[in-house]
């Protein structure tokens, strides 16, 4: 009688996360169990993913590969793993900046180290410190007259870098009637009429 073997489907996998990663020059790459560690010119980073992936390197390339343990998610988790993975190596090889632009009369920020000071027309100043991996630099702006200050950050790590950018914003968010507040250079406000209050009364 010949021997049944059991077969199972074939895994569904990321269109893009099956893709594999370039490692640029001076990017060194550390895989051990579910850790991926990287350190390149712009920084360090390392993350732990979930057992259902494994990492391949090889020929200067990182490959994502679902266990068959993911099951029906090999391909959210794959291309989840890419996409994390890509931006370490993005970050510790180009680094990653944002910018924020303060808008409004009085409007200031003071930089000392890691320690942010801003002045946002509130009754109190508001004291932020950056975390590690987090470069910041101040800047004024002059557009058409009008000066204003800018805030530069810079990092090695995107998700860091986006938090933190996001917290400093929360302070202060751009209202829509004047546009004072603190916005993401280049951010587009849709601004709204103000109250027609008493105009054409006598």
């Amino acid at each position: 009688m010949a021997e049944v073997q059991s077969t199972t489907p074939a895994m569904r996998l990321s269109r893009i996360g099956k893709r594999p990663v370039v490692i640029p020059a001076g990017v060194t790459v550390t895989i051990k169990d579910s850790t991926v560690s990287l350190k390149g010119p712009k920084g360090s980073s390392s993350r732990t993913f979930s057992t259902d992936v494994k990492f391949v390197q090889k020929d200067g390339t990182i490959t994502v590969v679902p266990q068959a343990s993911a099951g029906l998610s090999a391909a959210r988790l794959q291309g989840l793993s890419w996409a994390l993975i890509k931006n370490m190596v993005e970050g510790v090889s180009k680094g990653y900046a944002l910018s924020l632009d303060l808008y409004g009369v009085g409007y200031r920020a003071e930089l000392a180290g890691q320690n942010l000071t801003l002045a946002l027309g509130l009754s109190h100043q508001v004291k932020v410190t950056l975390p590690v991996g987090v470069k910041g630099r101040v800047e004024t702006i002059d557009e058409a007259g009008t000066k204003r200050p800018r805030l530069h950050l810079e990092s090695h790590d995107k998700e860091m870098l986006g938090q933190i950018a996001a917290k400093i914003r929360s302070y202060r968010p751009p209202e829509p009637y004047k546009g004072k507040g603190v916005r993401y250079t280049g951010e587009k406000i849709r601004m709204k009429a103000g109250k027609a209050g008493a105009k054409g009364k006598k």
